[in-house]
Order: structure tokens, then sequence, then C-alpha cells
């Protein structure tokens, strides 16, 4: 699967490097984007639960990678309950 990378900064300045074994990060995110928390949180959430269903259906297991990805997102975002992430770039 095409792997991606998305890269965040958090409304301290924080960077972040997300990772997604899937293309499908890119529905939900654009690099320019900025998003609250709380809606970054969501929508990291579906397309990574969404990607590691895609691994799920072509290899019979989810991704556990996206999974960590989603649990440090979370453990990121309880520092920040304000303020807008923005959306640095969406690498291969």
């Amino acid at each position: 699967m095409p792997e991606r990378y998305v890269l965040v900064r958090w409304p301290d300045g924080s960077r972040q490097r997300i990772y997604s074994p899937s293309t499908i990060v890119e529905d939900y995110f654009r690099p320019g984007q900025r998003l609250p928390v709380a809606d970054f949180v969501a929508r990291g959430r579906a397309a990574l639960t969404t990607a590691s269903d895609r691994v799920e259906a072509a290899f019979g297991f989810p991704c556990q990678r996206a999974v960590r990805s989603m649990a440090d997102i979370a453990r990121v975002a309880a520092f920040h309950g304000d303020g807008d992430v923005t959306v640095e770039g969406i690498e291969a």
C-alpha cells in the first residue's frame, strides 16, 4: 500500500509526523489546512481507521502502525485544548 506521512504543527508550535498506511489521508487533509484540535483528532481517527481497514482487507490484519498513530494524535491533543492544528504537508 502507498504509505503517507501527514506533517502537522500543533498550537504550541511543536511538530508531529503522522504515519498512514494509505493515501486516504489525502481525502481528509490538505497542506495549509488549519483545523481546531478536536476536528483534527476526529478527522485523524476517521482517516487512520479507514486506512487500517484497507490494510485488513488486503492482508487479513489491521495496521498496528495506524493504531499507534491514532494513539499518538490523542496523546498530543490532550495537551492542546484550544487552538488550531496546521497541516504543513503530506509526504510519501
